[in-house]
C-alpha cells in the first residue's frame, strides 16, 4: 500500500500519468466497496458494481483541480462518499417524473399476457393485440410468434429478421403495453 500513498502524492502534485497507475492498485478494493454499497440498495438496482467503481473513480481522479488526499484511508473515504453521491443521484433520477417515478411498476413474467384457461382473457388479449398491431406491427408479429407460436426469443428474432436484443426490447415493451391494455378492458 506504500505504492498507493506514493501515487496519491504524485496525483496531488499534478503528475500527468499518476492516476492511470492508481486504478490497477486500488480497483479490487474499490470493487468490494462498491459491492457492499450496492448490497444495501433495494432490489431492481440497475447500477452494477463495476459501473459504480468507474463513475466514482472518474469523479475522484478525473477532475481538473488536483485532489488532495492525506492517506490511503482518506482516498477510500472519498471514494465511498463519491459512490454514495452517485447512488443518491441515481435514486433521485428514478424518482423523477420524467423517469416515471410516480407510476406503479408492474412486473410482467413470461406467461402473464393472458391466462389461456379463461376465454374472456384470451378475447381481451386478441382485442388488445389488434389495437397494438395497428400501432406497432413488428412488435405485434413478435407477440404472435412468441405467445401463440411458442417460439423462443432467438427463433422469433430470426423469423422477423431483427437482432435478438431488438426482439428482447420489443417483447418487453409489448408485454407491458398489452398487460396495461387488457387490465383497462377487464
Amino acid at each position: 500500500m506504500n505504492d498507493v500513498t506514493q501515487i496519491l502524492s504524485q496525483i496531488e502534485q499534478g503528475a500527468p500519468n499518476a492516476s492511470e497507475q492508481l486504478l490497477p492498485l486500488v480497483y479490487d478494493e474499490l470493487r468490494k466497496l462498491a459491492a457492499s454499497k450496492l448490497a444495501h440498495e433495494e432490489p431492481g438496482q440497475t447500477l452494477q458494481a463495476t459501473a459504480l467503481v468507474h463513475d466514482a473513480y472518474l469523479r475522484l481522479v478525473g477532475r481538473d483541480d488536483n485532489p488532495k488526499w492525506n492517506s490511503r484511508g482518506h482516498f477510500f473515504g472519498a471514494a465511498a462518499e463519491a459512490m454514495r453521491r452517485i447512488l443518491i443521484e441515481q435514486a433521485r433520477r428514478k424518482k423523477s417524473r420524467k423517469a416515471g417515478g410516480e407510476l406503479d411498476r408492474i412486473c410482467i413474467c413470461e406467461g402473464e399476457l393472458a391466462d389461456s384457461e379463461k376465454p374472456e382473457t384470451v378475447l381481451a388479449l386478441d382485442e388488445a393485440l389488434t389495437k397494438f398491431e395497428s400501432l406497432h406491427p413488428r412488435k405485434a408479429a413478435l407477440v404472435k410468434l412468441r405467445y401463440f407460436g411458442g417460439l423462443t426469443i432467438e427463433q422469433a428474432a430470426e423469423a422477423l429478421g431483427v437482432a435478438p436484443s431488438t426482439a428482447i426490447a420489443d417483447w418487453s415493451y409489448a408485454k407491458g403495453w398489452l398487460k396495461l391494455e387488457i387490465s383497462k378492458n377487464m
